[in-house]
């Protein structure tokens, strides 16, 4: 909930409900009116707005660094089999926590469904060290990671099946069936325990309940296809302005100074926002009223309409001409649309807990609430028009604004994080508007659409390669005519691959590499000379192992011999005891031969959230292709600069 908004921006109806209810210029100076009374609460707005902000960012940059942003880009990435340390972790699900909270009652223009992903995520990983099975099998964890993101989806918006969809088309890099039921068990035991707490107060499970008593007609498609025109146009201008923003801050002094940046902004945003009480407001707040009909919310300025029924018809059909509070309210929400379009870009990506569910539905639903408007005065006024006579009889209740808005959400959500099928389901269970799915699918494509004409990226991939994490992605196919030979390091005139024999290197020689090299693993060869492949030892696995040793086992020197193999040969008498180390060894690399082409290599390291592959021929090393290796070939390919990648 937003503390700030939600003290200060209460209906008088709803404050009429509550006698214990006061305002703070009620408790300091015993008014509520007058203009010193709404500069008390105008400071006092301002005042919790920057307090919320600044223990936010305070404990996000002392205690958990990870647990700043929406965390999706990097829940993709850990999924796709590249590993982030911490971010998974106990401190990250705490902080993140308690900061999404102040986050959101700061009044900042976020959103706390990205990050309630990430800290289901953490749950999940959390779980698993309390298991072996789900401990030591780094595939396994990343089914238990896939179904914690349906689950974060469901209680974030009460749409269990929507979460699973989500987690399937936009969080997932490998889904096989069975992952598919369990995150669909884990979405279910979610929203049931979503729907016990009861925590809307509403006895519903969804976010936003709406009840349209009117149905669609075959020529709004046009409306709503303009929404879904709009809704990826916002989107391409969104990812482009924000990953330029983001990009300079990642160059410039301004990245050192995060808790100045949120201050700043948290101050721009409570100071503009309060005059007007749309901003004003919690997001959600704002998106169930647009959504609503008029009907619905008598105390809202939405419902300032004229003759609100027809005397002469018995009062049987609502008759819609727009009073002079929807002026009033639609010049408050065009200002609103304005200002989240523009704040909204320099909140999302600052070091606090910031998802971008709530804010690009924001967006939408105002444009197509003021659309709406727009169709239903014309409709009303121009009845006569060809269009609105074969469908809409005088008096009749032909348009419905709140549609439109549902629509224009989810025009600019799917504009901005390029999602379809799991989108549509998303909004038809937060709203629980089953006969609309025609309307939102036809926005959602349209969308789609237009933003890939205007750029291929959501925002998630965006930020993905703004931070340089080596990512494949799935949708995308490799036609090239490559060949493993072309890609694999070392190349022609290159320095010799750095290995480790299975039975004539000392402990010294070992830590010389690890010293000199900072490869994540090393291959394992029977000889120098012969190079025939005998498996993959990881390097902190070879590190811990060494330092232990040295600690523990007696007599283990610089120059003991270390063994891969099963059984050592004898030693002649005062030698070094040797360091027995097969059982740290990966006998079974995944390897793949030097013409194998690299369309199946890509193939492979995307299905297997593979980080590395060796590259032999009969048995005898050749190479080894990773992750980044693949990344920057597909760059080439694209007749981009290779070098220009970058990984961080």
């Amino acid at each position: 909930m937003n503390i700030v908004a939600g003290t200060l921006s209460m209906s008088p109806l709803k404050r009429d409900k509550c006698p214990e209810w006061n305002s703070w210029s009620q408790l300091i100076i015993s008014t509520d009116e007058g203009a010193f009374a709404y500069i008390v609460n105008y400071f006092m707005y301002v005042l919790w707005a920057l307090l919320f902000a600044f223990l936010a960012v305070s404990l996000v940059k002392v205690f958990a660094p990870y647990a700043c942003g929406s965390g999706i880009p990097e829940i993709k990435t850990i999924l796709s089999g590249f590993i982030i340390r911490g971010y998974l972790g106990k401190w990250t699900l705490v902080i993140k926590t308690i900061t999404l909270v102040l986050a959101v009652s700061s009044g900042l223009s976020l959103g706390k469904e990205g990050p309630l992903v990430h800290v289901a995520c953490c749950c999940g990983n959390i779980l698993c060290h309390c298991f072996n099975k789900y401990r030591k099998n780094e595939a396994k964890r990343r089914e238990v990671l896939s179904a914690a993101a349906a689950a974060g989806v469901s209680v974030a918006f009460g749409a269990p099946i929507g979460g699973v969809l989500f987690s399937l088309e936009e969080v997932s890099y490998y889904f096989p069936l069975k992952t598919l039921w369990r995150s669909f068990f884990a979405a279910l035991v979610a929203a049931f325990t979503l729907r016990s707490i009861n925590p809307f107060g509403n006895s519903r499970l969804v976010l936003f309940y709406v009840e349209f008593h009117t149905p669609w007609h075959l020529f709004e498609l046009v409306p709503f296809i303009l929404l879904g025109i709009f809704g990826g146009l916002w989107g391409a201008l969104f990812i482009r302005t924000n990953i330029a923003w983001c990009r300079k801050r990642k160059t410039t002094q301004l990245g050192k100074y995060p808790v100045i940046e949120v201050l700043v902004v948290t101050a721009i945003t409570a100071i503009l926002a309060f005059p007007n009480e749309y901003t004003r407001m919690s997001t959600s707040e704002l998106i169930s009223e647009l959504f609503n009909d008029y009907g619905l919310l008598d105390s809202s300025k939405l419902c300032d309409y004229e003759n609100r029924f027809n005397t002469s018809k018995g009062g049987e059909l609502p008759d819609r001409p727009a009073g002079v509070g929807v002026y009033s309210a639609m010049w408050q929400l065009a200002l609103t649309l304005i200002l989240k379009i523009v704040i909204t870009i320099f909140t999302f990506g600052m070091k606090i807990p910031s998802g971008l569910f709530i804010p690009s539905m924001a967006v939408g639903a105002i444009a197509g609430r003021l659309l709406g408007v727009g169709m239903e005065q014309l409709a009303y006024y121009h009845q006569e028009w060809t269009v609105f006579n074969s469908w809409c009889s005088q008096g009749a209740d032909c348009i419905t604004p709140g549609l439109y808005a549902m629509v224009g959400a989810a025009a600019c959500l799917g504009g901005v994080t390029r999602m379809t099928v799991s989108l549509v389901v998303i909004m038809f269970e937060l709203t629980g508007g089953l006969e609309y799915i025609v309307p939102l699918m036809a926005a959602a494509m349209t969308s789609k659409w237009v933003a890939d004409a205007l750029g291929r990226e959501g925002i998630y991939d965006a930020h993905i390669r703004l931070n340089g994490y080596p990512f494949l992605e799935a949708k995308e196919e490799f036609a090239h005519k490559t060949l493993a030979m072309d890609v694999m390091k070392p190349r022609r005139n290159d320095p010799l691959l750095t290995v480790l024999t299975q039975d004539s290197m000392t402990v010294e020689d070992v830590e010389t590499i690890i010293s000199e090299t900072t490869y994540s693993g090393f291959p394992v060869v029977v000889s120098r000379e012969s190079q025939r492949l005998v498996g993959f030892v990881l390097r902190r696995d070879l590190i811990i192992s060494i330092e232990n040793a040295r600690k523990k086992q007696d007599g283990v020197v610089s120059t003991s011999i270390i063994y891969f193999t099963e059984h050592s040969p004898p030693l002649p008498p005062y030698t070094p005891p040797t360091l027995k180390l097969r059982n740290i060894l990966d006998l079974s690399p995944f390897t793949v031969t030097d013409l194998t082409p690299m369309e199946i290599v890509v193939d492979i390291f995307r299905k297997l959230g593979l980080r590395q592959c060796l590259v032999t021929h009969n048995g005898r090393l050749l190479g080894i292709i990773t992750k980044k290796d693949v990344l920057k070939h597909i760059a080439q390919m694209a007749n981009q600069d290779p070098d220009s990648i970058l990984f961080n």
